[in-house]
């Protein structure tokens, strides 16, 4: 990953407006609420090919104007509100920029093989074992 926090800060666009929860009449007061945008497009962070692969994996996180948009309210500040939704938004990108390693296909080895017949035979004799002669 080449963002950090920082660089995420002066790319993205904030909203604020009023939260609703806690905080009695401060609620009624201070816009708390933020709305954090974010231009995937217009980000000199990212290369072309990071870009395309954010796009595809947070289709359902964009906004109409094609914006990845976090919106936070939980804390009673605006300052601590904007700190949560950058932090949200980092992790959300890095999820969207990890690429899993490919797996390689293997033969269960020899061993592996006896190991697990071996052990079916010790099974099978079990519950041969458990069949009463009821003929008697």
């Amino acid at each position: 990953m080449n963002f950090t926090k920082a660089d995420l800060k002066n790319e993205v666009s904030y909203k604020t407006s009023r939260s609703g929860g806690k905080g009695g009449q401060n609620v009624n007061k201070v816009s708390s609420k933020v709305e954090l945008l974010f231009d995937i497009n217009r980000s000199v962070l990212f290369t072309d090919e990071e870009k395309q692969l954010i796009l595809s994996k947070l289709q359902s996180r964009l906004n109409k104007d094609g914006n990845v948009q976090v919106v936070c309210e939980e804390e009673r500040s605006q300052y601590l509100n904007k700190e949560k939704a950058l932090e949200k938004l980092e992790v959300i990108l890095t999820k969207a920029l990890h690429q899993p390693k490919k797996r390689k296909v293997t033969k269960p080895s020899k061993a592996m093989i006896a190991a697990r017949l071996a052990n079916k035979k010790i099974q099978a004799a079990k519950k041969e074992n458990r069949k009463g002669n009821f003929d008697e």
